[in-house]
């Protein structure tokens, strides 16, 4: 059984697939395990110069969280772990000193597009589609600290239309509000552009580098400290949320109660 989670370093680039295009490469937890894990091996390799996050098959580079994974959610502890679980994945990659491009053909969403979000650089393939679609598929929500993370990237008003509307915003929008750098024409084009791009980032002085992202991660984390648990809380244990997963699997239309 192949991996679901590639990954090689070649001449001082590190190069890091998605494995489960069957799946449009949902996460899993082992897979968020093991990115946080290369997140702390990259960042200590000196050899390492630049690190390209990309998804298999050109048709996801990750659509959010495997939902199977969200059948035994019962409790407030157990909505706090998963977020608490996904926030230290995704804080690891922000602290990683080294820079990371995310490689995005096809759907990014959820959880996906959270990790793409935190990449220093978004490069997308004519068919990537962005987007938060939680008001549609499991009434969920994000964590204060992904609320403060998108409303950096693209501001509360993009980002309020991205959730309210549930819709997904296609590659030339996405360059246009600041959710993609560029746009090439094919996910073929996109592999070839992703390592031109991180061989030409990691021929940069690393320290200018390094001392960006570290000011540019400090700037964001001011605004996480305001209070979300409670929110976090109330989505992940409310009834919706419980009808909602098995709709979702049994792509059965789902009826909103709000409670």
């Amino acid at each position: 059984m192949e991996a679901e989670l590639l990954h090689e370093t070649r001449d001082g680039i590190a190069f890091t697939t998605f494995n489960r295009p069957q799946a449009r490469n949902a996460m899993t937890f082992p897979m968020y395990a093991e990115l946080k894990r290369l997140a702390g091996e990259i960042g200590a390799d000196p050899a390492i110069r630049a690190w390209v996050i990309t998804g298999a098959g050109g048709k996801a580079f990750a659509a959010g969280t495997d939902i199977g994974q969200f059948r035994e959610f019962r409790t407030p502890e157990d909505a706090l772990a998963y977020e608490e679980r996904i926030d230290g994945v995704l804080t690891a990659l922000e602290e990683c000193p080294k820079p990371t491009i995310a490689a995005i053909a096809g759907a990014c969403t959820g959880g996906g597009l959270g990790i793409a979000g935190v990449c220093d650089l978004r490069i997308g393939a004519a068919n990537a589609r962005l987007g938060l679609p939680i008001a549609r598929t499991l009434g969920n929500c994000l964590s204060m600290a992904n609320y403060a993370r998108f409303t950096a990237l693209i501001g509360p008003a993009k980002l309020t239309d991205m959730i309210f509307t549930a819709r997904l915003v296609e590659a030339e929008e996405a360059r246009a509000i600041g959710l993609l750098n560029e746009v090439v024409e094919t996910p073929e084009a996109l592999a070839i552009r992703a390592e031109e791009l991180a061989r030409q980032v990691a021929s940069m002085a690393p320290l200018t580098l390094k001392a960006s992202k570290t000011a540019l991660r400090r700037l964001r984390e001011a605004a996480r400290n305001v209070p979300g648990d409670d929110l976090v809380t109330m989505c992940f244990t409310s009834e919706d949320f419980r009808n909602a997963v098995p709709a979702f699997l049994e792509r059965r239309p789902m009826e909103w109660q709000g409670r």
